[in-house]
């Protein structure tokens, strides 16, 4: 019985490292709609890379500062719209941490730009939705086949 539960921990913590290494890097669309118009919304990805943001360089305004999240501003300057995909330095996913929500700034000469940010899954840059990460669906079908074993060790 001790054994097993040391097998269940064992593959917990396996779980858990490997959920933590996920979340320190992200991929994320990078591109400009006016050099790429497929960057534009509708976004079709097809002809654009999703890049590593671990693999961006170090900015020298920013020492130590690795960007950790997506993001996507949309801006509009004279009535033309422009698009740009990128991974994020700096900043709060969502608003208030709801990265269903983006930050909306108007500004003088007919500019408006609103700001998405998100490091809830790779290419979240791209378009709204939701999926469950593949380590937490393992853990917890790991957690709900072995409870009732836990339980009786436990008892």
């Amino acid at each position: 019985m001790a054994g097993k539960l040391c097998l269940l921990l064992l593959t917990v913590i396996v779980v858990l490292l490997f959920s933590v290494e996920e979340g320190f890097c992200i991929k994320c669309w990078v591109c400009r709609s006016d050099s790429d118009p497929k960057c534009a919304d509708p976004f079709d990805n097809s002809t654009v890379p999703i890049s590593d943001c671990r693999q961006e360089p170090e900015l020298p305004h920013l020492p130590g500062v690795r960007p950790e999240m997506c993001r996507k501003i949309r801006q509009k300057v004279n009535g033309e719209w422009r698009y740009f995909r990128s991974c994020a330095y700096v900043g709060e996913p969502g608003i208030e941490g709801d990265e269903r929500f983006c930050l909306m700034r108007t500004g003088t000469y007919n500019i408006f730009m609103e700001y998405c940010t998100c490091k809830a899954k790779d290419g979240c840059n791209s378009a709204s939705g939701w999926t469950a990460s593949l380590c937490l669906t393992l853990f917890l079908s790991t957690v709900a086949w072995q409870l009732p074993n836990v339980l009786k060790v436990v008892s």
